[in-house]
C-alpha cells in the first residue's frame, strides 16, 4: 500500500471540506453520517478552517483528523478522534464514564476499499488515542447504524465490540455503541 496516513494540517481546510462532502454524497452517507450534504455544503469557509484548525497537529489535542493520501497527494480517505472526558459537555449519546476518544466521519472512497485504508487508517487513529498522556484513555468507542452491516463487520474485525449500549440518533435512527479497550483486543 502506497498511502500515508496523517494528520490533517490547518491550511487544508479546502480538502477537509472537499472529503466530507464526498463523503456525505455516498450511497451509504444516510445511515453512516448524521449530517446531510446540503447542511455541510451551506457552512461557510471559516467553519471549515476552524474545523481543520481544531483537528491538526497542534490544534488543541481535543481533535485529530487522520487521512490517508496517496502518492499523488489525492486524498482517499479520513477518519476523526474527539477526545472525550466525564466533565465535558455531552454532544451525542450519555457523558462518558471515563476518558475516551470517539472516532466520527469515518470514510474511505470506493476505489480505495478493500485496500487495507480503512485498516491502516484505524491503526493510526487508536494509536493517536492510546498515545495521549492527559487524560489517560480508558477506551475507544464508535457508533454504527444498526442497518450498517459491512462498517459493523470492519469494527468487529478490528478489534471493537458491542458495549451494550443502544443510542437514539435523530430521525429515529439507532445506533450502536462499540469499544475497543487496551488489553482486551487481540
Amino acid at each position: 500500500m502506497d498511502y500515508v496516513m496523517r494528520a490533517v494540517r490547518a491550511d487544508e481546510w479546502p480538502q477537509v471540506r472537499q472529503l466530507r462532502l464526498e463523503a456525505l454524497k455516498d450511497p451509504a452517507a444516510p445511515v453512516a453520517f448524521l449530517e446531510s450534504y446540503e447542511d455541510a455544503a451551506a457552512k461557510p469557509d471559516v467553519f471549515w478552517q476552524e474545523r481543520a484548525a481544531a483537528a491538526a497537529e497542534g490544534g488543541g489535542g481535543r481533535v485529530r483528523q487522520f487521512v490517508a493520501e496517496s502518492p499523488d497527494g489525492a486524498w482517499v480517505g479520513s477518519v476523526t478522534v474527539l477526545v472525550e472526558s466525564p466533565d465535558d459537555e455531552v454532544s451525542f449519546g450519555d457523558a462518558p464514564a471515563v476518558d475516551q476518544a470517539h472516532l466520527v466521519g469515518v470514510f474511505v472512497r470506493p476505489e480505495a476499499r478493500g485496500t487495507g485504508v480503512t485498516d491502516a487508517l484505524f491503526r493510526e487513529a487508536v494509536a493517536w488515542a492510546w498515545s495521549l498522556s492527559a487524560p489517560r484513555m480508558e477506551r475507544v468507542r464508535l457508533h454504527v447504524h444498526e442497518k450498517n452491516p459491512r462498517a459493523a463487520a470492519f469494527y468487529r474485525r478490528f478489534g471493537f465490540v458491542p458495549s451494550g449500549q443502544r443510542i437514539p440518533a435523530p430521525g429515529g435512527r439507532g445506533e450502536l455503541e462499540l469499544e475497543y479497550v487496551l488489553g482486551r483486543q487481540a
